[in-house]
C-alpha cells in the first residue's frame, strides 16, 4: 500500500516516528512523510529509511485562514496526486487539515492525538476558551469519517467527547504513548547524587517554574542536591525569559544545560527524572525515555503524565502546580540514597513490559491494516475504548 503521513515539523518525523515509518517500509508499503519545512539531514535520513519528503505549507501556530485554507489546498492536491490508501496525521493541524483533504479525496484516514495542548487547558483564559470552540470546530470536521483515532492516555477520550469533537460510536484506540526504544535507551545505574533531570520545552505550563521553586526549598534543606534543566526557550508568551534562567543560575539554584538532539547522557547524569507539568500531555516521552533508562520519576497528576506511573513503585506523582508538594517527593530521594535506584529498575521493567516501540508499532499498524501479518492487538496493549465499552 501507499501511506502517506502528515506532521507538522520533519524533525518529529524521525524523533518520534522514525521506528514506525520503518515498520511500514518493512512491511513492504510505500511511505510518503509531509512536513512543513526542507530539514536536510531529516530528508537524508528518511532517504535512508526508504521514505520520501514532500513539503506541505502549514504554519505551526496562529489562525491565519489564508494561510490554512494554502494548508488544505496543498493536502488535496498531493493527495489527488500521490493516490494513497491510508494517510495518518498526528498533532493538532496536520490532523485537521489532513483530516478535512482526505474527506475530499475519499482517503482512508487515521488521526494520532499525541495530546489535546494548551487550548485544552483547564485554566484556559475566555479568548483561548473561544479559539477552543473554533479548533473544536474544525477537529470534529476532521475526525468524523477517521476509521480510527488514537490516543495516549486514558483521559482525551472523555475530554474530547465532552467538546463534540467525537461522536460516542467513534473508534478511539488508546496506544502507549509513542513507546520507547528500550534498546537506544538502555539501564544505566543512577550517579550518586541526589541529582535531579528536567527535560522539556522552556514553558511556564511545563512546570518550570515550580521545578525551581521546589529547588530552591530542598537546597536549603540538602545542599548537596542537584538540580539541571534541560531543553529550548521559547518565544511565545508562555516561555521562560533567559533572564530568569540566568537569575536561577547565578542564585545556584538550577542548572541549565542547554538543548540537545541526544538526551541519553544527560538522563544517565541524573538519578531521578522531574516533569512538573500542567500543560495538556499525551504522554510525554521524555518519562518513558527516563524509565528505559532505569531513573525514577516525578510527575504531576495531570492527563498523561500520571498514566506510566505506579505511586511509591516507579515513581512518585504529586499535585499539578505545587511547588511544595514537588519538593517533599524530592526530599523523600534526598533522605534515602537507595530509593532512586529501588524504582528505577521497576520503572525500566514498566517501559519493557508495557512501553516498548516494537509493541506499540505493532498495535498502530494490526489497527490500520498494515502488518505484514497481523498479530493479536489485545496483547500489544489495553483494551481499546470500543472494547471496553464493549
Amino acid at each position: 500500500m501507499r501511506v502517506v503521513v502528515v506532521a507538522s515539523l520533519a524533525y518529529s518525523l524521525v524523533n518520534f516516528r522514525g521506528q514506525l515509518l520503518a515498520d511500514m517500509v518493512a512491511a513492504g508499503h510505500e511511505v510518503i512523510a509531509c512536513a512543513p519545512d526542507d530539514d536536510a539531514p531529516v530528508r537524508a535520513r528518511l532517504a535512508e529509511m526508504g521514505v520520501a519528503l514532500r513539503r506541505v505549507p502549514m504554519a505551526r501556530v496562529g489562525l491565519n485562514p489564508l494561510v490554512d485554507l494554502g494548508t488544505l489546498r496543498s493536502l488535496v492536491a498531493l493527495l489527488r496526486a500521490e493516490r494513497p490508501d491510508v494517510v495518518l496525521a498526528y498533532t493538532q493541524k496536520p490532523i485537521i487539515y489532513a483530516g478535512l483533504a482526505a474527506r475530499l479525496t475519499s482517503t482512508r484516514f487515521y488521526a494520532m492525538v499525541s495530546g489535546l495542548g494548551h487550548v485544552y487547558g483547564e485554566d484556559a483564559s475566555p479568548r483561548m476558551r473561544l479559539l477552543r470552540r473554533g479548533v473544536s470546530l474544525l477537529y470534529r470536521a476532521a475526525v468524523r469519517e477517521a476509521r480510527a483515532v488514537f490516543v495516549f492516555n486514558r483521559d482525551d477520550r472523555a475530554e474530547m467527547l465532552r467538546h463534540a469533537i467525537i461522536a460516542p460510536d467513534a473508534r478511539v484506540i488508546q496506544v502507549p504513548g509513542s513507546g520507547v526504544d528500550v534498546t537506544r535507551f538502555a539501564a544505566t545505574p543512577p550517579p550518586p547524587g541526589p541529582v535531579f533531570l528536567m527535560i522539556a520545552r522552556l514553558l511556564r505550563a511545563k512546570g518550570v517554574d515550580d521545578y525551581a521553586e521546589a529547588a530552591r526549598a530542598v537546597r536549603a534543606r540538602y545542599p548537596g542536591a542537584r538540580f539541571r534543566l534541560l531543553g529550548p526557550t521559547d518565544p511565545g508568551p508562555d516561555g521562560v525569559t533567559a533572564g530568569e534562567i540566568a537569575r536561577w543560575a547565578d542564585e545556584g539554584v538550577i542548572d541549565y544545560l542547554g538543548e540537545t538532539c541526544d538526551v541519553r547522557p544527560f538522563i544517565a547524569g541524573a538519578s531521578v527524572f522531574v516533569l512538573p507539568s500542567w500543560y495538556r500531555e499525551g504522554l510525554p516521552r521524555t518519562i518513558l525515555e527516563a524509565m528505559a533508562s532505569g531513573r525514577a520519576v516525578i510527575t504531576t497528576d495531570r492527563p498523561g503524565c500520571r498514566d506510566p506511573i505506579d505511586q511509591g513503585a516507579n515513581g512518585l506523582v504529586v499535585p499539578a502546580r505545587d511547588p511544595a508538594a514537588l519538593a517533599a517527593a524530592m526530599e523523600r530521594f534526598c533522605a534515602d540514597p537507595t530509593l532512586a535506584a529501588r524504582m528505577g529498575a521497576v520503572a525500566r521493567r514498566v517501559a519493557t513490559e508495557r512501553y516498548a516501540v516494537q509493541r506499540v508499532n505493532r498495535l498502530l499498524l494490526d489497527t490500520m491494516d498494515l502488518s505484514a501479518t497481523r498479530s493479536d492487538t489485545a496483547s500489544v496493549a489495553g483494551p481499546s475504548f470500543e472494547e471496553a465499552a464493549a
